[in-house]
């Protein structure tokens, strides 16, 4: 069963080996850390690292999970210590 409202895979590909892809940011993991997806062949890239883009594998998914569930934990205490420190 096909699904007709898709576009034929060929086509954003054309598009992008002419004229490059067109990244947007689809998550921010942390201020330095985001995951880019181009909006016309939905290819996916992080940075690394070294902060280079690289293309977006599952491995690199779940570093890049694991990443913003201990950066998002670090923040939260990070806020509860400085809010205890100006209370006192």
């Amino acid at each position: 069963m096909k699904n007709s409202t898709r576009k034929p895979a060929f086509i954003p590909s054309i598009y992008c080996s002419l004229f490059g892809h067109d990244y947007e940011i689809s998550k921010k993991v942390t201020k330095h850390v985001k995951e880019y997806t181009c909006c016309h062949c939905k290819k996916e890239l992080t940075t690394n690292s070294n902060g280079n883009l690289i293309e977006l594998t599952p491995k690199f998914k779940e570093i890049n999970n694991i990443l913003e569930r201990i950066h998002e934990s670090r923040m939260r205490r990070l806020k509860r210590k400085s809010f205890a420190s100006s209370i006192c």
